[in-house]
């Protein structure tokens, strides 16, 4: 038996292993119920008083043997770079070190604040979550203009009314409270709307607002502004029109529409098949507005505008589905170099 012992021994330092199914072999052949070692101590039961005293701290020694170059091994494997399982292929491509990139609308909301930026504009933040007075009150809403509605805006609380703000218009209220003219400032963020989710619309999207007051602030300085951004935004040759509106905030008011980049004219959903699109909402500060704001409206003008990011976005990129800016599929987020 003796020699047996001597024999298995050597066996246990010989076996060589290269991968898991190798460990899994070495551990039925030796440490198992089954192995050799256990068969052994099976055999040393028969044997007699004087040769299990000899033999028994010697096998003792081989199963520790056996045990310590199983874990040895099994610490090695799962540290080794293949541990996953199969070789190393060296033929195959390196795998790239991506580093990411921006998502769309952040490449848009960064491009939008340059643009800005050169015509001496700086940029402002404010509350998501809002009063009425900022939000509504002091735009000029009316007590029972849709918008305070249920089916319209998100409200955390009633009475006081507290809300997810509709608009960075909030912003543009804080700033005329907090800051004397001449005042120049954009107002980019997240706004909430209780909206169906469509491939046009969703409950919250992304704002840039504007506020320009000083004296001797005019119409055709709105004009002039919303037409260089549109230039530089969607290039030269880009058609653009201005169309008469109503806004609560702003007398006289008007909707700036640019020739839609993903039809080219001929009509498409985003477009509504009209071969135009609107990009902003905008018009001159109404008098009211002002004086909430604490500044007086016989001494200062100005001129608002706000513009959906995702919409600038879908111009800027052809793409024809709003939902895809907030499905995080990777597929489409890849596409988009982080390059403003």
């Amino acid at each position: 038996m003796e020699e047996r012992v001597r024999k298995i021994e050597e066996e246990v330092k010989a076996f060589l292993v290269a991968s898991k199914e190798d460990l899994e072999n070495f551990r039925l052949k030796f440490i198992s119920k089954k192995g050799a070692v256990s068969s052994l101590f099976d055999d040393l039961r028969q044997a007699s008083v004087e040769e299990k005293k000899k033999i028994g701290k010697v096998l003792n020694e081989l199963k520790q043997l056996a045990e310590d170059k199983f874990k040895h091994l099994q610490e090695k494997l799962d540290s080794s770079p293949d541990a996953a399982g199969g070789q190393i292929d060296l033929s195959l491509p390196v795998v790239p070190n991506k580093v990411g990139n921006l998502h769309p609308l952040n490449l848009t909301r960064y491009r939008i604040i340059e643009i800005f930026e050169r015509l001496g504009f700086n940029v402002s933040d404010g509350p998501e979550v809002e009063d009425d007075w900022h939000n509504f009150t002091a735009l000029n809403f009316a007590e029972n203009h849709p918008a305070r509605e249920m089916q319209d805006t998100f409200f955390v609380e009633k009475n006081p009314d507290v809300l997810l703000r509709t608009h960075t218009s909030n912003v543009q209220v804080r700033l005329m409270k907090n800051q004397k003219p001449p005042i120049r400032s954009i107002m980019p963020g997240r706004v909430y709307r209780n909206e169906a989710i469509s491939a046009r619309a969703h409950c919250f999207f992304h704002q840039v607002e504007g506020l320009y007051v000083d004296k001797k602030v005019g119409f055709s300085d709105l004009k002039q502004t919303l037409y260089h951004f549109a230039k530089e935004m969607f290039g030269q040759e880009t058609k653009i029109r201005l169309r008469p509106s109503f806004f609560p905030f702003t007398e006289p008011s008007a909707e700036i529409d640019i020739s839609c980049l993903i039809c080219h004219g001929k009509g498409c959903n985003v477009c509504k098949y009209s071969g135009w699109v609107e990009i902003a909402g905008s018009g001159m500060v109404h008098p009211h507005v002002l004086k909430n704001g604490g500044i007086d409206p016989e001494e200062f003008t100005g001129f608002a505008f706000g513009m959906g990011i995702e919409r600038i976005t879908m111009l800027r990129y052809s793409i024809n589905d709003l939902r895809l800016f907030s499905e995080n599929d990777l597929r489409f987020l890849r596409q988009f170099k982080s390059v403003i």
